[in-house]
C-alpha cells in the first residue's frame, strides 16, 4: 500500500471513523456513563486498522492468525465496541447494553468478550501485553500476525510504557506497532507535553522505535505511516498521532471538562455536525487472515522422566524449580519462561541452558516482565512462568491484579522469600508476598517445603487454568518426600503424626524444617506434636486443619518466615473461626523490620526457629 489510497477508500475510511464517533456517543448515552470524547480522538486511528489494516475474523475474533489489537487506553472502550459493532460483529441493540449489569460489554474492556485478550484500563500496561503478544508471533510461534496497541498520551506518564519500548526494542520486534493517541487532554487538565509533538518523537525514538509523526484525523496519514511500518525490518514502529479530544464536535473538541461524560445534552447537535460529512461511501474489502500460527498448547502436561532426589538430601527448593522448568520444557514445545535479570538466584537460567530460544530476558523492569507474560500467554499460545525474587513481584502488583481480571494463565515463581535469605537485607526479604497474593482471585498459591514439592507445584501450575505463585527459599532444605509423592491443589501432607499429639504444628518451607526439628526436641522432653505442611496456602486444605486441630485437642500452633498480616497464621485463623470446637491458636511470624544476618540468627531472632516453636508448645500444652 505505498501507493496513493483511492478516494472510494479515504470516504469510506472517513465514514467508518464517523460511524466510530456517533455509537459511541450513542452507547454511552444509552449508560449515561463513559468516556466518548477519549473515543472520539482516536475514531479515525481505529477505522483504519478495523476497515484496512487488521486481519480478523468475525466468525473467530480470537482466531490464532488473526492480528492482535489492545486497547491500552481501556477507557476507550465504547470506541472499541463501536468498531467491532460497525464490523459486523454484533448489533445495535447489544451496543446499547454497555455498562449494564447484565451485560459484558464494561466499562472497561475484559476477556469476557470474546474479542478481548486482555484487561485494559489500569492505564500503562496494554503496550506490554502487546510486546509479549508480538515475541511469541515472531520467535515462537513464527507466524504472520501482527499487534498493534493504542495508548493514550496521559497513561504514556507510566514507566511500565517505557519498560515496554525498550523491550520491544531490544528484541527488534517489527511485527508491532505502538500508536499514541496525542490528543492534549487529560482527566482533570492538559497532558504534560501537551501537543509537543517533536518531544513524543525524539522520546519513542530514543527507545529504538521506528517513530512517525501524522495527523491523527487524516486517514491518508494514517493509511501511509502504518504501509511505512509494515516494510520496518528489525524494529518496532510507533504512530505518534495529534488527535483533538471530541474531535468532531465544534462544542466539546480540545475542550476540558468533558472527561468521562455522556453528551446527552449535546448529542443532536453533534451528530448533526458528524452526518453532514458522511460521504456515503460504499464498503471496501479487507485483508484476508495468513493462517499460519500452529495448533493450541495441549493439555495435561506432565513430566516425561521422573524426579531423582535422594531422601534426606539437602536441596534449596529454588534450585528444583529450575529443574522441574526443564523437566517441563521437554514434555512440552510451548513452555516459555522469563526472568528479571536473576535467573542465577531463580534458578531460571537452567532452563536457558536448555532451552534457549524459549527463554525470554526481561531485565530489571518487574512490571513489564508481568504484563510481557500475559501476552505470551493469551490465546492459550504458550504457558508462560515468570520468576524473580519474591519481594520484587510486590512492585508489579497492578499488572498481577490485572492479569487476574483478564483470566491469565500466569505462573510467576517468587525466591529469597523471608529472613531466611540471611545477609542480604529486609530489601530483599519478600515478607508481604503471602498477603497480597492471598488477595488475587482464582490464583493458586504453592508453598513447597522441599525439592520434590516444588516440581510437583510447577507442574501442576502448567496445567491449571488461571494464575499460580509459587514460594520459592533460598537455604536448602531436607527432601522428606519421595520422588513418586502424589501432591493435590489444596491438599496439605501430614509429615509427621502420632495418637498421643498434643498440638497441631503448621509450617511451609523453611519453617517446614523449624517444626521438624521442634517435633524431634519436643519427643525428647516427652510431648508429641503434629506437624502439617500445607503445601498450598491458597487454597488452604481446610478439612485438614479441622481434623487435625480437633485431634490435637484444638491447640494450632502456626509458624511462618512472613509477616504476621495476612499470612499463613491468619489464613489458618480464618478456618479455625468456624470450627464448632474450642481451640487455642498462636501465630508466630516476623512482627518488625528484619535486619541482615545469618540465616539461623535471624530465624531465632525473629521468633520462628526451631527454638521459638518448643517454647511456644511448651507454654500451650503448659
Amino acid at each position: 500500500m505505498s501507493h496513493k489510497p483511492s478516494h472510494e477508500l479515504v470516504h469510506f475510511l472517513e465514514d467508518k471513523a464517523n460511524e466510530i464517533r456517533i455509537l459511541s456517543i450513542e452507547c454511552t448515552n444509552a449508560s449515561k456513563s463513559g468516556h466518548p470524547t477519549s473515543c472520539m480522538s482516536a475514531a479515525e486511528i481505529l477505522s483504519v486498522l478495523f476497515f484496512n489494516e487488521m486481519r480478523y475474523s468475525n466468525d473467530y475474533p480470537r482466531h490464532p492468525s488473526s492480528d492482535r489489537f489492545i486497547l491500552s487506553k481501556g477507557h476507550a472502550a465504547p470506541g472499541l465496541y463501536s468498531a467491532w459493532c460497525a464490523a459486523g460483529l454484533f448489533d445495535k441493540d447489544k451496543l446499547m447494553t454497555l455498562r449494564k449489569i447484565d451485560s459484558d460489554l464494561e466499562g472497561h474492556p475484559t476477556p469476557r468478550l470474546n474479542f478481548i485478550d486482555a484487561a485494559t484500563g489500569s492505564l500503562g500496561q496494554g503496550l506490554s501485553v502487546g510486546a509479549g503478544m508480538a515475541y511469541v508471533g515472531k520467535y515462537i510461534e513464527h507466524a504472520s500476525y501482527r499487534t498493534y496497541c493504542l495508548i493514550g498520551d496521559g497513561e504514556s506518564a507510566e514507566g511500565s510504557i517505557w519498560e515496554a519500548l525498550s523491550f520491544a526494542s531490544h528484541y527488534k520486534l517489527d511485527n508491532l506497532v505502538a500508536i499514541f493517541d496525542i490528543n492534549r487532554l487529560g482527566q482533570s487538565e492538559e497532558a504534560p507535553l501537551q501537543h509537543n509533538m517533536d518531544t513524543y518523537r525524539k522520546r519513542v525514538e530514543a527507545f529504538g522505535f521506528h517513530t512517525m509523526v501524522v495527523d491523527g484525523h487524516s486517514v491518508e496519514e494514517i493509511l501511509k505511516a502504518l504501509a511505512e511500518a509494515q516494510s520496518v525490518k528489525n524494529k518496532p514502529s510507533a504512530l505518534i498521532c495529534k488527535t483533538f479530544k471530541g474531535q468532531g464536535s465544534s462544542d466539546v473538541a480540545d475542550k476540558l471538562d468533558f472527561h468521562g461524560k455522556a453528551l446527552n445534552n449535546l448529542s443532536e447537535k453533534i451528530f448533526g455536525e458528524i452526518k453532514a460529512r458522511m460521504h456515503g461511501a460504499a464498503e471496501q474489502p479487507r485483508p484476508k487472515i495468513k493462517d499460519d500460527a500452529p495448533e493450541l498448547v495441549q493439555k495435561p502436561i506432565a513430566f516425561k522422566t521422573p524426579l531423582e532426589y535422594k531422601l534426606g538430601a539437602s536441596i534449596a527448593s529454588r534450585v528444583a524449580y529450575g529443574d522441574a522448568l526443564v523437566k517441563l520444557g521437554e514434555a512440552c514445545d510451548r513452555i516459555v519462561v522469563l526472568d528479571a535479570d536473576t535467573k542465577n538466584s531463580t534458578f531460571a537460567l537452567k532452563f536457558k541452558n536448555v532451552f534457549p530460544d524459549r527463554f525470554i530476558e526481561c531485565f530489571i523492569a518487574e512490571q513489564n516482565m508481568v504484563g510481557v507474560s500475559l501476552g505470551c500467554g493469551a490465546r492459550n499460545r504458550t504457558i508462560p512462568f515468570c520468576s524473580t525474587f519474591a519481594t520484587f513481584f510486590t512492585r508489579a502488583m497492578d499488572q498481577i491484579r490485572m492479569a487476574a481480571v483478564s483470566q491469565s494463565q500466569l505462573n510467576m515463581a517468587g525466591s529469597h522469600c523471608g529472613v531466611s535469605i540471611g545477609e542480604d537485607g529486609p530489601s530483599q526479604m519478600a515478607l508481604e508476598d503471602i498477603a497480597a497474593f492471598r488477595a488475587i482471585p482464582n490464583l493458586v498459591y504453592f508453598y513447597p517445603s522441599d525439592a520434590v514439592s516444588a516440581c510437583r507445584a510447577v507442574e501442576l501450575a502448567a496445567n491449571y487454568k488461571y494464575m499460580t505463585f509459587i514460594r520459592t527459599s533460598r537455604p536448602a532444605t531436607t527432601v522428606i518426600y519421595a520422588n513418586d509423592e502424589v501432591f493435590e491443589i489444596g491438599k496439605a501432607k501430614i509429615v509427621k503424626t502420632s495418637a498421643e499429639d498434643k498440638v497441631l504444628v503448621i509450617g511451609a518451607g523453611i519453617t517446614l524444617d523449624s517444626a521438624m526439628k521442634a517435633h524431634s526436641s519436643l519427643l525428647e522432653k516427652g510431648t508429641s506434636v503434629r506437624v502439617m505442611d500445607p503445601f498450598t496456602i491458597k487454597p488452604l486444605d481446610k478439612e485438614a486443619v479441622l481434623k487435625h486441630a480437633k485431634e490435637c485437642g484444638g491447640r494450632v500452633i502456626t509458624v511462618e518466615d512472613h509477616y504476621a498480616e495476612g499470612g499463613i497464621g491468619e489464613a489458618v485463623a480464618g478456618v479455625l473461626s468456624n470450627a464448632d470446637f474450642i481451640t487455642k491458636h498462636k501465630i508466630l511470624a516476623v512482627r518488625e523490620i528484619p535486619r541482615s544476618g545469618p540465616s539461623a540468627v535471624l530465624l531465632d531472632m525473629f521468633g520462628i526457629s526451631a527454638n521459638k516453636v518448643v517454647d511456644a508448645v511448651l507454654d500451650m500444652v503448659e
